[in-house]
């Protein structure tokens, strides 16, 4: 099956105006997205990301190389109508949250009695059905959110590229934006999530991959970037946490982590006081940690993520 998106050698330069310094917004920039995955595609701010958004949605034009979208070339008008985007700000006319999403699902070639069904559906989705009359110009920072949301998931898409889709939600809508992104994955929908909030890309994406000043830093399964290659935490019953350095007594257990060179050493030591080994596990790290080695930045945010 062929990619639902992707980047082949593709490079952005900015010139604010003629003889001005070039700026490289994206550097030889190739990447594959596969049908029916959620992807996570992180960096800092400046990386890239949305330099890379745009100039697949169509907005802008590459310096040179190219990419394509549900096997058609980047700007590609037609393919579109297959595609839901949330932008990181989301601006909306002040009009009701329903016409509104009605009037995106018509710029996407739907029409009559099953647009405005669709458009109550995804209303319902992201929590707005008793707010469907209401004029978005007095709605919260969240709740435009949900209808920006609502607007990208109206045509049914075969792929959805979102911007900070959790952006201004609460922890309780956030839940709710996780369960619809694994929805959609289940559906064979394909996800590009781009997002500073770790933690949710941790929980739902399969693959991730991270840009940082122009250039794709780490990609990878999201389960093997985490999974340390360092440490093994032990588990043991029946030992006092003092027998070795760093361990934790809790639960009944002790817990402590040793390099792969000191395995058998902890082993042997553990059975010869007579205690039990109850479990042998990576020692896995989060997303931040991973995130922050590649880019080298070493700024620190809080567990949601990175600014």
């Amino acid at each position: 099956m062929a990619p639902a998106l992707e980047f082949t050698s593709l490079t952005k330069e900015y010139r604010s105006f003629p003889g001005a310094r070039r700026v490289r917004a994206l550097e030889d920039f190739t990447l594959q997205v596969e049908a029916g995955e959620i992807f996570g595609f992180l960096g800092p701010n400046g990386a890239g990301k949305s330099t890379a958004i745009h100039l697949a949605m169509g907005f802008m034009r590459p310096t040179r190389g190219g990419g394509r979208m549900l096997g058609a070339p980047f700007g590609h008008a037609p393919t579109r109508r297959r595609v839901g985007f949330l932008a990181e700000n989301v601006a909306l006319y002040h009009r009701r949250a329903e016409f509104l999403v009605r009037f995106y699902g018509g710029l996407n070639g739907m029409s009559g009695s099953d647009l405005a069904k669709r458009a109550r559906d995804v209303l319902q989705v992201v929590g707005l059905q008793d707010h469907s009359n209401r004029n978005v110009g007095k709605f919260s920072r969240g709740m435009l959110q949900r209808v920006g949301l609502a607007q990208a998931l109206v045509n049914d898409p075969d792929l959805l590229i979102l911007d900070e889709p959790t952006s201004a939600l609460d922890p309780l809508a956030r839940v709710a934006v996780r369960e619809l992104l694994l929805t959609a994955r289940q559906a064979g929908k394909t996800v590009f999530l781009s997002s500073h909030l770790l933690s949710e890309v941790e929980l739902v994406c399969d693959r991730v991959a991270v840009l940082h000043r122009g250039r794709l830093v780490r990609m990878g399964r999201t389960a093997d970037l985490l999974e340390s290659l360092g440490e093994t935490e032990i588990v043991a019953r029946g030992i006092a946490a003092t027998v070795f350095p760093g361990a934790v007594a809790r639960d009944g257990v002790v817990r402590f982590s040793v390099a792969p060179a000191a395995q058998r050493a902890a082993f042997e030591r553990i059975w010869s006081l007579g205690g039990e080994i109850v479990s042998l596990n990576p020692v896995r790290r989060s997303l931040e940690e991973v995130f922050l080695e590649v880019t080298g930045t070493g700024e620190s945010s809080s567990r949601e993520g990175v600014a």
